[in-house]
This record gives structure tokens, C-alpha cells and sequence, in this order.
């Protein structure tokens, strides 16, 4: 067995030269990233004494803090140690020690310099914070940010108040009221890091300053920046103004970002110290909170879904084709270019070729406007893009996505036509979202190199791929797919073939029900209000409309014609057939759109539905509508679960949580169930089974973890 104390030695090394400059070198043994824990946390305390003493006879001139591990400088702390953290009071007490280390790194008698190359999060921010110059590598890797937040807590060993002394307000706040790091261009412009280098050079810049720097150079702030960040009118402008987005980007169900613009307003004309012990007190009261304890749990979910492939061979992935160049074709070949995937989006139609390559185009571009991507990054993507209306090309293809429209007879003639046209070894996959996987494979003669590969629209900001397993489906065709939605920065969840798979058919009956709500006469806006209150990004209407009316009628005729009368549609959203309503997409749905923005309930939509709905709207309970459409979901997801469909209940919270919003404080869907007791969800089922029984009958796992007194979890 390895010694911990030889490995806390080995992540965290000092080095004196002869010139009297100190290297301390992070590199964790076997590990891809360096992290703070605590006992790497107590080894930096005690070098940083050695290095006060050295100092102070003379044998120290400068210190450089490095990472061994190219690309990547530290990720952070470890989230596993705060997990474990009980209580406030602990909570408390671990940020006052880091923030003693900090500040003892603050305050050494020589220059300090943070060489930061590659990623550098949470605890690793806010050492560099603590050093008197930051330079940076210039390569696309290094992002420097403080992600706290969405752990549901804040940065506690300075960060938070540190940044906004650094660089002021105006920069300071997004990067911790949203977690999202910035790269290295905006991290010098903000006055983060004082230099950008090229990577080959960052060290030896490093060096150099180490022997020659004396002062840190001036930031130069636009006149609007200094008046923010320079009056006390300015700053409290901004803080009221982040305050009002935290709000109604949140709905206040996250207490970290609010707590961190408390933390900061109170510090303002404070001495350092009170501030510090603010920050520590914060930090403690949201370690302890339920919000945190679901979100690093949500964060566990994650990192697990990178580790879940299967134990096989992946096929290297580096030229892929896409089939069908709509919305989804171009949003999925849009995705690959942007990670150096050499791409053939492939249509029988030129002018629908057109609009893929057009609407991958208005990605890059928007990425550009942003500051995300250089001019010439954005022209090398799209020369990754070729358009193809034949097959020329396609015998060196290693992946094949199918993206073409959704019927069964005109997805099995195409499949059928390019495999003959592929390698032996090419994988295909299908991005349908419904349609058998099982019945697509008997069109085709290896049905072992087939599985469904399911985006979420759009496919530029839905994070989940749903990887449909199946019967013939070999591992290795898996672990190809696999490792490919890694690459693309998605979060991959493996699932069996059923109707619906994962997603849709959870979310199909909570649709469903606020139809069955409408239908009883409840208003649209008061629907959708009540899970907008609960924490979905969406109501299920106004997701009716982004999913597309006639999109979401043909996934609900598919689950319908699975599982019969617990999925018959509402009639009110049957009623929709014929209408000629698309939703957002076509301008009118439930609600009304101009330049793809919401303009409010379409007031035609009753007179569209006849006599389905009531001719007056009719006030339904706040607790009925979430309870019937939310436990809805969570019945089917137990029969999810019993069908084999998920391996588990953390793939089921993972999926919902990245394919539909669930709202990631609640800890999942499942996860919620299991906080409110089984034994009371299913009392609530039974007292709906009652009025609606084919669509609230208790899944049998329900009632058996009810009467064990077990959760889905346990």
C-alpha cells in the first residue's frame, strides 16, 4: 500500500538554486490533475516556513509556483473532502486555515510568481491570487476560474475577496456569481494574469522575472470600468444589478451566488481580515446547506458518466459523416469541426446543405462575437465541414451519424445504402430519439457496428448524449461512441433500446399531464409558472414549443403505441394535430415568437384546441399541477428502472438533469423522490390513482421500497 505522506511529498516539491530562485512544483502522483487537499494543503504550509527561512538568511531570492503536468495547473480542491465536511462550524474552520496559508504565501518577504499553464480552478485561482505576478500560457487549455458556486458553495480561501480588490467588480463578478472560467486573452485584459506567454517560453519568462521584476505593471481600466470599480455609487450599481440577475437567472433556489454577493458588498471599505472572516463564516453556513450536499452530488454524477464506458478498444474517430443536414445534422457537424473532427454533412437536397452549413456558420460566428474563437479558427472549423450530396469520400469514414428524418422505412434505406458504402469497421449510429435501435439493426449486415447516438436540440448547449445499446450492439461499437461524446465535451449516458429510451419517455407523460391540466381548463402561463417556481428552466409547454409541436406528437405516437392508455394523448394536445402550430421554430405555439423570443401566451391557442379545453380558465392548485406532473415522471422512472433501461438511479438523475434541466439543486429526479420518503410518494400516487388510475398506478419498485423503507438511492 502507497504511504500518503510519500505521495503528499511527491505532490508538492521545493527546489532552491543556485541563484537563490524557489521552484515549487504540484504534480499529484497518478493523477491527471493537481488538487488541494488538505494534506497537500499542510505540506504547502510547511515549505512556505521553509521558505520564510531561507528568505530571511539571505538563500531565497524569488519563488515560482508551477505545475508538473502539462496543460493543467491545479483543478481546484478536492470535492471529496468537502463533502465530508459535517458541519458550519467545520465548514468555518477549514476556510480559516487555507485562508491562514494564503495569506502567509501573501505576505513572503520575496516575489512571488504563479506560472500558470493549462486549466486552474477554486483553490488553484485563489493561490495564484495570493502571488504577487501571474503569467499565463497561451495555449487554449489554460482557463483560470472559480467554479464554487457550482458546488453550491463560494471561494473560501481569499477568492472572494480577493478577485474584485484584483481586478474590480465589473470583471470579478461574473467569474464568481457564475463559476465559468475565462481564458488567458480575457484573463490579461481583466487584469488576472499580468502576462500572456507562449507556452515553450512560459517558464523561462518565468524565470526572468523571478531575477529581474521589481513592481507589477499598471492596469489600465476603461472610464465606465473605473467608475464602477473606482466610487462607491458604481459599485453599488453593480452589486444591485448582479443581485437582479442572480435572481432571475435563479429564482433564488441557489443561496451560494447571493451569499458571495453579500460577502462582497459587506467587505466593501473593510479591512482585509473582517473580510476573510466573513468569507470563512459564509462559506460554512452553504457547506452545511442541502443545496450544496445535491450539487456535489451532481458533480459526482458527472465525473463518474466520464469513467462509465466499457471495458473495450474504442475505433479512432477522425473523419465522420452526418446524414441529413437540418437543424440537428448541421448543430451535430457545427459540434465535431469545433473539435477537429474532418466532417461530411451529407443531404440529397443542395439547398438544404445550405441551411446546415449555414446555421454551423452562425455558431462559429456567435463563438467569435464572444471572444471564444479567433477569425481564423472560425474559417479552419468550417473548412472541416464539406458538403456532400453523393458518396465520395465516405470509404475512409470511421463514423457515420445518422440525422435524417424521423420514420423508420426511409432511416432503414439509408442505413442500409451507406454501410455498403463504409468500411467494414465504420460505426454508424442513429440520432433518432424515439425509433427502435433493435429494429434498425435488422436492415443492416453487421448490426454489431450500430447503436443510437442521441443529441439534445440544440446541440451546441444540450451537454447529454444518450448511447442507445442495441441487442447486437458490441462493446467495442459502445466504447467508440463513447470515447467520440467525450471528446465533444458531452456527457455520455450508456442506455438499453426501449421506446423513448431514457429521456423522452420520462419526460413523456410530464409533458402529457399538463395537457391533461389544460384540457381540465387550467391556464397555460399557470402551468408553467408552477414548475418555473419548482426550478425547471422551462414550463412544460413553453418545452413543448422549443421541443417543436409536430417533433413532440410524433415521439408521444411512439410512446403511446408502446404503453397504451398510461400514454394516451391528453386531449387537448391531440387536438393540436392539424393545426398547424410548430411551436417556437414556426412563430406560434403555446406561446407567440418574434427573432426567436417569447412575446407571451398565444391567446388563439385555446380557440385552436375546440372543445378539448373548457371555455374559461379554471384555477388548479399549485401542489396538484406539480405533483401530477412531477411524480408522473417519477413513476415512469421507476418503470425505467425495472425495464433495464437505466443501469441505475444516478444514470437516470444524470440524464434528466442534463437532457431536460431538472433543476441540478434538487440533486436529480430520483433524488428528489428519495427526499421527500418513498412511503409518501407513493401515498401520493395512490390518492391520484384514484381519479386518473391508468396514469398514477404505483410502479411495483415504488411499492416495494415503500414498504422496505428504502429509498431509490439506497
Amino acid at each position: 500500500m502507497t504511504d500518503p505522506s510519500a505521495q503528499d511529498e511527491a505532490a508538492l516539491t521545493l527546489e532552491i538554486d543556485s541563484d537563490g530562485v524557489a521552484s515549487l512544483l504540484f504534480d499529484r502522483p497518478d493523477s491527471k490533475v493537481n488538487l488541494l487537499t488538505s494534506r497537500v494543503m499542510a505540506r504547502l504550509d510547511a515549505l512556505l516556513g521553509r521558505i520564510e527561512e531561507a528568505a530571511e538568511s539571505g538563500g531565497v531570492r524569488a519563488l515560482i509556483i508551477r505545475s508538473g503536468k502539462s496543460g493543467s495547473f491545479i483543478a481546484g480542491a478536492d470535492v471529496g473532502e468537502i463533502a465530508s465536511v459535517a458541519t458550519a462550524e467545520d465548514g468555518t474552520a477549514a476556510a480559516r486555515e487555507g485562508q491562514r496559508i494564503f495569506d502567509r504565501l501573501e505576505h513572503l518577504p520575496v516575489l512571488s510568481i504563479a506560472a500558470v499553464d493549462g486549466l486552474c480552478l477554486g483553490g488553484g485561482t485563489e493561490l495564484i491570487l495570493a502571488c504577487t505576478y501571474r503569467i499565463a500560457s497561451e495555449r487554449p487549455e489554460t482557463r483560470i476560474g472559480l467554479p464554487e458556486v457550482r458546488l453550491g458553495i463560494l471561494p473560501g480561501f481569499g477568492g472572494t475577496t480577493r478577485l474584485p480588490r484584483l481586478v474590480g467588480l465589473s470583471a470579478a463578478l461574473p467569474m464568481i456569481l457564475t463559476g465559468r472560467p475565462v481564458d488567458v486573452r480575457k484573463a490579461q485584459r481583466i487584469g488576472l494574469v499580468n502576462e500572456a506567454v507562449p507556452e515553450p517560453l512560459l517558464y523561462e519568462r518565468a524565470t526572468a522575472l523571478a531575477h529581474g521584476a521589481t513592481r507589477k505593471p499598471r492596469r489600465r481600466c476603461p472610464l465606465a470600468t473605473r467608475f464602477i470599480d473606482g466610487t462607491f455609487p458604481g459599485r453599488r450599481i453593480a452589486l444591485a444589478q448582479a443581485r437582479k440577475r442572480v435572481l432571475a437567472e435563479t429564482g433564488g433556489h441557489y443561496p451560494a451566488p447571493l451569499a458571495a454577493l453579500d460577502v462582497i458588498e459587506a467587505s466593501l471599505g473593510k479591512g482585509l481580515e473582517q473580510a476573510f472572516r466573513d468569507e470563512a463564516a459564509a462559506l460554512g453556513r452553504l457547506i452545511a446547506t442541502p443545496e450544496c450536499r445535491n450539487l456535489i452530488r451532481v458533480f459526482h454524477l458527472m465525473e463518474g458518466a466520464k469513467k462509465s464506458g466499457p471495458v473495450a478498444s474504442a475505433k479512432p474517430v477522425g473523419h465522420v459523416a452526418v446524414l441529413g443536414a437540418g437543424v440537428m445534422g448541421g448543430g451535430i457537424a457545427q459540434l465535431l469541426a469545433s473539435r477537429d473532427v474532418q466532417v461530411r454533412l451529407k443531404d440529397i437536397q443542395p439547398d438544404a446543405i445550405a441551411h446546415g452549413l449555414q446555421h454551423a456558420r452562425s455558431l462559429f460566428e456567435r463563438a467569435e462575437r464572444r471572444g471564444r474563437m479567433k477569425r481564423q479558427d472560425v474559417a479552419r472549423a468550417m473548412n472541416a465541414i464539406a458538403p456532400a450530396l453523393d458518396y465520395n469520400g465516405f470509404g475512409r469514414l470511421d463514423l457515420v451519424i445518422e440525422a435524417v428524418v424521423e420514420r423508420m422505412d426511409v432511416k432503414q434505406a439509408v442505413l442500409r445504402e451507406v454501410e455498403s458504402r463504409v468500411p467494414d469497421d465504420c460505426v454508424l449510429a442513429t440520432n433518432t430519439s424515439s425509433l427502435s435501435v433493435a429494429e434498425m439493426q435488422n436492415a443492416l449486415e453487421r448490426p454489431d457496428r450500430f447503436c443510437g447516438m442521441h443529441f439534445f436540440n440544440p446541440v451546441h448547449r444540450m451537454p447529454l448524449v444518450e448511447i442507445v445499446r442495441g441487442p447486437a450492439t458490441s462493446d467495442e461499437t459502445v466504447a467508440t461512441v463513447f470515447t467520440l461524446t467525450r471528446r465533444l465535451d458531452k456527457t455520455p449516458v450508456i442506455v438499453q433500446d426501449g421506446p423513448g429510451f431514457l429521456v423522452n419517455r420520462i419526460l413523456g407523460p410530464y409533458l402529457n399531464e399538463a395537457g391533461w391540466l389544460l384540457s381540465e381548463g387550467a391556464a397555460i402561463e399557470a402551468i408553467d409558472a408552477v414548475l418555473l417556481e419548482f426550478g425547471m428552466p422551462m414550463g412544460p409547454l413553453r418545452l413543448l414549443d422549443e421541443i417543436g409541436l409536430d417533433v413532440a406528437r410524433h415521439a408521444a405516437g411512439t410512446l403511446a403505441a408502446a404503453f397504451g392508455e398510461r400514454m394516451a394523448a391528453a386531449p387537448a394536445l391531440a387536438a393540436l394535430e392539424g393545426s398547424g402550430l410548430q411551436g417556437r421554430k414556426g412563430g406560434r405555439g403555446f406561446y407567440v415568437y418574434q427573432r426567436e423570443r417569447s412575446k407571451g401566451v398565444n391567446k388563439d391557442m385555446y380557440a385552436a384546441l375546440g372543445g378539448t379545453v373548457p371555455a374559461t380558465r379554471r384555477a388548479i392548485a399549485a401542489e396538484e399541477v406539480r405533483e401530477r406532473t412531477l411524480l408522473a415522471m417519477v413513476n415512469e422512472a421507476a418503470r425505467v428502472l425495472e425495464d433495464g433501461i437505466a443501469a441505475s438511479p444516478g444514470d437516470v438523475d444524470l440524464a434528466m438533469i442534463t437532457g431536460t434541466g431538472f433543476p441540478p439543486f434538487r440533486g436529480g429526479l430520483l433524488r428528489w423522490a428519495d427526499d421527500m420518503g418513498m412511503p409518501h410518494v407513493l401515498a401520493r400516487l395512490d390518492a391520484l390513482a384514484e381519479q386518473f388510475p391508468a396514469r398514477f398506478d404505483a410502479a411495483p419498485l415504488i411499492r416495494e421500497r415503500a414498504a422496505a423503507g428504502r429509498g431509490f438511492h439506497d
